[in-house]
């Protein structure tokens, strides 16, 4: 049996609300905060559900830029990205700092799941934006709030097969 884990990184707590959406969804018990766990804690789980929020001017989430995101050993392992951001005020590096950790755990080998279509999103730029898609699931709590639950919803449908 697969050992499942969803972590994320949260300073007003939006990040942190879905990713425990997401884990009851997905009927995962193990959740954590990025600034209270270890990579060696990380390490002992095959499948990770990742978030992060987005700050600034497109900066990943200061738990997550603080982290030695070297020391999660993700070679092989699958990976299902999640992000938070503003697509009204920071229409242009919507949900970046998913795209950054895209980035990261793809180039140290992991198998990472979950795109989804831009389509229904208001933003100008993102580099979490891969061949017309999302890496993960993007969402939004200031602009689309009444979006958040249908979405992971979807998204948790789309990624289970994955993480079975």
């Amino acid at each position: 049996m697969s050992k499942i884990c969803v972590v994320y990184g949260s300073s007003m707590g939006n990040t942190e609300e879905a990713a425990n959406l997401i884990a009851a969804e997905l009927g995962v018990d193990d959740i954590y905060n990025i600034g209270s766990t270890t990579a060696e804690v990380l390490n002992g789980y095959d499948k990770l559900v990742i978030g992060t929020s987005t700050w600034g001017s497109g900066d990943l989430q200061d738990e997550w830029d603080s982290f030695d995101l070297d020391s999660i050993k993700v070679k092989d392992k699958v990976i299902a990205l999640f992000g938070m951001g503003d697509s009204s005020s920071y229409s242009d590096t919507y949900c970046n700092g998913m795209g950054i950790l895209f980035e990261k755990f793809s180039a140290n080998g992991a198998k990472i799941v979950g795109a989804v279509s831009t389509d229904g999103y208001e933003f100008d730029e993102s580099i979490a934006v891969k061949d017309g898609k999302f890496v993960g699931l993007a969402l939004d709590a200031d602009n689309q709030s009444d979006l958040t639950e249908s979405r992971i919803k979807a998204w948790v449908e789309q990624i289970k097969p994955e993480f079975a």
